[in-house]
């Protein structure tokens, strides 16, 4: 009763601080002269960030951020280190999900399923539908071939931070689960003998991923959102079009409200949510590629031939596979370790099931949904038009088909940017409480910050800010990687013991009753 009577209190004041934000912005501020003095303000500091974050390294004569190559390379290096664990374990993963292998009395706070959607839910996104977009304009069909190799070497990264988070994560009495890389280089890097470089590295982490969730969690989330709507509502014709302060206090309510109620709260509505957006998106996408069946072999022999013989040569080539290898490690964030927050929720007392649930989580989203509406951008023929916004280019090739498709997908972007945006703020909520502590004062100022944020990214366009927080991001995929690489044996010893035990029938599914 004392919980619920503090919920309310806290839905009122956020009602309250979103409307007096939304107030300030509607008496008209200049808000134009607002963005440039704060631009203006932090761009020495967020360019120079920025700048070291996706600094270029010259690869056969052309550039790729070196953050890419970190990436990419850990995620090969796992793949080897743990004997491709992500095909091996690929059908098991499937029985976890089903619950074939949970128990109610498992500690934790979500199921196997609802820890994959949530997790997905900051993953899947407007990546998919403009990301694979750009990848294919600047590095025509042969990008979607690489998008997939990475994505699928990308499933063994998931599956040691996920593991991690829950091996290291802390439940307090009341049930609540903290977990992701905060955690592991904190207490594991203790282990090792390093407890002053794991705090550094976790403080690190948590103060990146703070910055990561106001930027591209939430900036970037709710200004693309809002662009997409007023594009197909009228343009400049549009009644957001000058009142995107009303888009900004919908979301940031609706978030505040669903940040109210923890990951129980997020994993409810991402487990609903999630799957009915990828469901409606495939559906249309699988309608397209059924109207013109016969074209699918041609397709995927221009992905073949794209990626590895443009302009025979390989400058050519490696151009192609930069393409693909950029989209793909932006979209499925697999060694940022932001995933492995969501996870840790999870029930279980075997942290490898749930890295074994998350291998799941980079195939659907790059090899699966990528994939898709990579092969109806090029079935379509849209690719060849010239056209370099990604997400007009697969709204093109959707309309091609579906007329009028493009209001469909608005919806469908805007839905992907929401549940994005609520993930993304728990994400944040747990690294500023592993910073400041978990008081109601030190969590209500995080929660009013970030709404007030959501109301700021509908009205105004913050560059600086919104690289900075791109940036941030992928700074967090530094001290992620580092601890993974230095905890991997620990991750191994997990996965050899519960295989051993699987065989042996130690472990065997669990009954109806037993089911969580």
């Amino acid at each position: 009763m004392k919980r619920t009577r503090r919920n309310i209190y806290s839905a009122l004041v956020l009602l309250a601080a979103t409307l007096f934000a939304s107030s300030a912005h509607a008496l008209s501020l200049d808000t134009e002269k607002i963005d440039q003095a704060i631009n203006n303000a932090v761009s020495p500091f967020t360019d120079a960030f920025s700048s070291f974050i996706f600094y270029p390294i010259t690869i056969a004569g052309q550039q790729l951020p070196w953050i890419v190559v970190w990436l990419a390379t850990a995620a090969i290096g796992f793949t080897l280190y743990f004997w491709f664990i992500n095909i091996r374990g690929f059908g098991l993963a499937i029985r976890i999900v089903r619950g074939d292998y949970t128990k109610k009395s498992d500690a934790g706070e979500v199921s196997h399923f609802q820890a994959l959607t949530a997790a997905l839910s900051g993953t899947v996104g407007l990546g998919n539908i403009a990301g694979v977009g750009i990848a294919i304009a600047a590095g025509g069909p042969g990008a979607t071939f690489w998008m997939i190799v990475v994505g699928l070497f990308s499933m063994t990264s998931k599956f040691a931070e996920c593991t991690l988070g829950v091996k290291y994560r802390e439940i307090d009495e009341h049930g609540v689960v903290s977990g992701g890389p905060m955690y592991y280089l904190r207490k594991g890097f203790a282990e090792k003998g390093f407890p002053k470089i794991g705090l550094v590295l976790a403080s690190f982490f948590a103060f990146c991923c703070i910055l990561g969730a106001f930027g591209a969690g939430n900036i970037f989330q709710v200004s693309n959102s809002l662009s997409i709507l007023k594009h197909v509502t009228g343009g400049e014709e549009s009644f957001l079009y000058n009142n995107g302060w009303i888009y900004g206090v919908c979301v940031s309510i609706f978030v505040g409200l669903v940040l109210i109620g923890g990951i129980k709260s997020i994993a409810s509505i991402t487990s609903k949510l999630v799957p009915l957006m990828c469901g409606v998106y495939m559906l249309a996408a699988l309608g397209v590629l059924i109207m013109d069946f016969s074209a699918i072999p041609q397709a995927f022999g221009a992905i073949i031939k794209g990626a590895f013989t443009p302009e025979a040569s390989i400058g050519g080539v490696i151009a192609v596979m930069i393409q693909g290898m950029r989209r793909a490690t932006f979209s499925n964030e697999a060694g940022i370790g932001s995933a492995a927050i969501a996870h840790s929720a999870v029930k279980t007392d075997e942290p490898v099931t749930e890295g074994l649930v998350a291998l799941l989580e980079p195939f659907i989203d790059t090899v699966v949904v990528c994939t898709t509406t990579a092969l109806v951008i090029i079935i379509t023929g849209a690719y060849m038009s010239g056209e370099s916004d990604g997400i007009i280019l697969t709204s093109n090739a959707f309309t091609t088909v579906y007329p009028n498709f493009d209001v469909a997908l608005a919806i469908i972007a805007f839905l992907f940017a929401i549940s994005t945006t609520i993930t993304w703020a728990y994400y944040g909520q747990k690294s500023w409480s592993f910073l400041f502590g978990n008081g109601k004062k030190v969590d209500m100022a995080y929660k009013l910050l970030f709404c007030s944020v959501a109301i700021i990214g509908s009205t105004m366009q913050l560059t600086a800010i919104t690289n900075f927080g791109d940036a941030a991001l992928f700074s967090m995929a530094i001290p992620n990687i580092i601890g993974v690489v230095v905890l991997a044996p620990v991750v191994k010893q997990e996965i050899t013991s519960y295989l051993e035990r699987i065989r042996s029938g130690e472990i065997a599914p669990v009954t109806a009753e037993e089911r969580a």
